[in-house]
């Protein structure tokens, strides 16, 4: 059966299916209902707790091997079975599908996996589970979603916003909900529960902008390159996901590498800005960095953020935080020495 995300908790109040298989590209929503699922688990008495990386060299044996394993404590258990390429195989298919036709009855399985295409919904093993267990497939927010999402967490965290509040949120944001739920319980920290208007949520942010993602990126608009570095290393500190710090400088660089451009072609500054859909308030900020860099080197920083982003999903062994330094060291108008880009097209 098919499970809406926001239907996953009343499912959950009841009795729990042996299989769930939760898949999608929005990160904060696909860890929340594998989060609930893992809860009403222990809460069901699965105690013991198996996580298997099935990534391409995974042998599908182990999965039939983690079910037939016997515990001397009698524990129920939940095997947390993560599919990064989010196809199987065909070893993978069959492995999948022969559980499904036994699955134990001590043990819950949970497969998380990115978005699946049709074809891999029309497969055996979907199929499978489908009949057998639970299928949750969340969505990205769509933008004119954003702002009733974010008001619904608002009141749902004891904050009742006004409607400008809520606009400047979303925009601040710009339909990232890791870093939406970030603001939020930083908001909550810092503002506490009740109304909030507009001023109260730009004093909020201006307290927390000590060691945040947003004050990254606009300390190197203004070229503070020291800064910069101390604010990176205080967002590492606090356990900021590097994910989370590569959107909004990847978000930045992109639009800034825009801007440039039309403005290389003759447009005015001010017109590339509007035409991007600057928030008023940053319209100065932007203006300034778009003299950090010429355009070529904007649109140089787009390949250093995909190399970055390789560095976070384990495809490359440097050091992800190292090279998101370099590229907001680059933003502030000190690109890395060894940066080379052709000038040409500026």
């Amino acid at each position: 059966m098919r499970v809406y995300p926001d239907r996953l908790q009343q499912h959950l109040a009841g009795a729990l299916a042996a299989i769930y298989l939760v898949s999608g590209d929005e990160p904060l929503q696909l860890g929340e209902c594998s989060d609930a699922i893992r809860g009403a688990a222990r809460a069901a008495g699965h105690t013991s707790r198996e996580v298997i990386d099935a990534g391409a060299t995974f042998d599908w044996q182990r999965l039939a091997a983690e079910a037939a394993a016997f515990s001397l404590f009698a524990e129920k258990k939940i095997i947390d079975l993560r599919m990064p390429g989010g196809k199987p195989g065909a070893e993978g298919s069959k492995a999948l599908t022969a559980y499904c036709e036994n699955p134990p009855s001590d043990t819950l399985l949970l497969l998380t996996l990115p978005k699946i295409d049709r074809q891999q919904q029309n497969s055996k093993w979907f199929k499978a589970i489908e009949a057998r267990g639970v299928v949750v497939q969340v969505w990205p927010i769509e933008p004119r979603q954003l702002p009733g999402w974010i008001r619904q967490r608002l009141v749902a965290a004891g904050i009742q916003p006004s409607d400008e509040a809520v606009g400047m949120l979303a925009d601040r944001v710009e339909g990232n909900l890791l870093a939406a739920r970030q603001e939020i319980e930083k908001l909550l920290l810092l503002h506490g529960t009740g109304p909030l208007g507009a001023d109260q949520l730009s004093a909020a942010v201006a307290d927390s902008a000590r060691y945040d993602v947003f004050e990254l990126v606009d300390s190197a608009l203004r070229g503070e390159s020291g800064r910069c570095v101390h604010i990176l290393e205080g967002l590492r500190g606090e356990g900021l996901a590097p994910a989370v710090v590569l959107w909004a400088i990847h978000r930045e660089a992109r639009s800034m590498a825009q801007i440039s451009a039309a403005v290389a072609r003759g447009m005015s500054p001010d017109d590339a800005i509007g035409k991007a859909k600057v928030f008023r308030k940053r319209s100065a900020l932007v203006r300034q960095g778009l003299g950090n860099l010429r355009t070529a080197q904007w649109l140089s920083l787009l390949d250093h953020c995909h190399q970055a982003d390789g560095a976070i999903k384990g495809r490359s062994t440097r050091d992800a935080w190292l090279l998101l330094e370099d590229i907001v060291l680059a933003m502030s108008g000190r690109p890395h020495p060894a940066w080379e880009v052709n000038t040409g097209h500026a």
